[in-house]
């Protein structure tokens, strides 16, 4: 599928089909002839949670958040970005697949809140990454509209009848309260409970996303103080890599390149140096010349350099550390991730601090640190807490400060969720590498595909007026 239209279109001729003679010609009767709901749910959960993960949370996400840098196998860590036309693609085909589960036999409410809340998860990465784009004509598959408008990001997020936060707590409620059951839910194992936790820790994650457009948070706090929010690393919305193929870590067979190129930067060195945080163990490991010299050391380099500039610095890459072996000896040392429990109190935490609610921003801080120490499995050292590099005793601004580089280490591969943050907060503070392509500024989103502009043009050119352009440096409505 190159773009929505031929989506679209794929979808009509499937309809068109139905109603023909032509089904009874081309029967095999030796396949089956209808699908389950069951098996589309599975598809999409794995496919999405390992795109979410690795190409765009690894591989991309990792270095414009600067946990990762660069030798030059990837461009992105000096912001050539391009469209993702993949990512595009991918999403709406997963879309597709949701909207086509309507039609077959056995789908129930059940099925439907919990397709509900992937189709706003798939619909929140494509207006995050993108800005403007089509999202009520793109769901509506069945009217044969081939050139979608585009949404503005405001409508997609804030509708009160059809907007991303509505429809999550539409879905909740219709799971709290439908006896039906589903099948081939491979994250939370049938668990509709779950989904619903799931469902409502999103719109915590999405009220902190559009928070300087709002003054109204009665809702947030309704959340925070409803006991239906993700409460450990049990509700973690996670999809456990496997140890056989075809269902290993990417990266485990991964070339060698690939697997280079995944440095430790300089900007997560000088954080968990500075908190001396053991997880800086868990994400890396101490370099090769240091392993050599029986003195195992943890060292980062710059992001954005081109292997000129690296060899006029003198750079050792062997003293530089790589991605530790639980990402590239184990092939299931690691979980596909789309939502932590962690994510959801340092939210809170924020939230708390900011004075959006009220509650013990503490607490919450505190919790998240526990739960990701907790969820690698990693021992969290006696007097973290009250570290003065970590404790939160000092002003606000102080304070978010500590709350948001907790938050954006915990968004470790989860995705382009730390990307966000970073743009919405400027938290931590990355300054661009010295080779970066794009004038010393921090990019804010892809180019829309091409294939946009060639078979949606009227309404690409209406989005691009409306957002002032189409190019990285185009912010978004929330990060105003």
């Amino acid at each position: 599928m190159k773009n929505i239209s031929l989506i679209l279109i794929c979808i009509c001729l499937s309809i068109i089909s139905c109603t023909t003679d032509f089904d009874s010609i081309n029967e095999n009767p030796n396949e089956p002839q209808e699908v389950s709901p069951e098996f589309l749910l599975t598809n999409v959960i794995a496919d999405f949670s390992n795109e979410h993960t690795y190409n765009q949370g690894l591989r991309l996400n990792n270095y414009l958040a600067q946990f990762n840098a660069d030798i030059e196998f990837e461009r992105i860590d000096r912001y050539e970005l391009g469209s993702n036309s993949g990512y595009w693609n991918l999403i709406y085909g997963l879309l597709a697949d949701l909207e086509s589960m309507k039609t077959l036999p056995g789908y129930n409410d059940a099925y439907d809140g919990v397709c509900e809340i992937l189709r706003s998860y798939l619909f929140s990465q494509l207006t995050d990454i993108w800005g403007d784009v089509p999202y009520t004509d793109a769901i509506r598959f069945s009217e044969a509209n081939f050139t979608p408008e585009y949404d503005t990001q405001e409508r997609i997020y804030i509708d009160p009848e059809n907007g991303i936060l509505a429809r999550l707590e539409k879905a909740a409620v219709k799971l709290e309260n439908t006896t039906e059951s589903i099948r081939g839910d491979i994250m939370f194992n049938n668990d509709l409970n779950k989904w619903v936790r799931f469902a409502n820790s999103l719109q915590v994650r999405y009220y902190l996303r559009v928070s300087k457009r709002t003054s109204d948070f009665d809702r947030l706090q309704q959340l925070a103080n409803g006991n239906k929010l993700m409460e450990s690393n049990a509700d973690n919305a996670i999809l456990p890599y496997l140890s056989s193929a075809p269902n290993q870590f990417p990266l485990f067979s991964a070339s060698t390149g690939i697997y280079q190129g995944l440095k430790m930067s300089e900007t997560v060195e000088r954080i968990l140096k500075e908190w001396d945080d053991p997880r800086i163990g868990v994400f890396f490991n101490p370099t090769q010349e240091s392993l050599l010299n029986g003195t195992p050391e943890f060292n980062g380099m710059p992001n954005g350099l081109s292997t000129q500039t690296i060899s006029e610095m003198g750079i050792v890459l062997n003293d530089v550390s790589n991605m530790s072996d639980r990402f590239r000896v184990v092939p299931d040392g690691v979980d596909a991730q789309l939502m932590l429990y962690s994510e959801v109190q340092f939210a809170l935490a924020e939230a708390t601090e900011r004075g959006f609610i009220t509650g013990n921003a503490q607490t919450f801080y505190e919790n998240g640190i526990r739960a990701h120490f907790e969820y690698y499995n990693a021992e969290i050292p006696g007097d973290y807490f009250t570290r003065e590099v970590i404790a939160l005793n000092g002003s606000m601004d102080e304070n978010l400060e500590k709350i948001l580089t907790q938050k954006w280490l915990s968004l470790f591969m989860v995705g382009h969720e730390a990307w966000f943050n970073i743009r919405r907060t400027g938290i931590p503070e990355l300054s661009p590498g010295i080779d970066n392509f794009n004038s010393d500024r921090y990019p804010s989103r892809y180019l829309y595909p091409e294939s946009e502009q060639a078979a949606n043009r009227e309404n690409y050119e209406q989005a691009v007026s409306r957002l002032g352009g189409d190019n990285i440096n185009i912010k978004s409505w929330w990060e105003m």
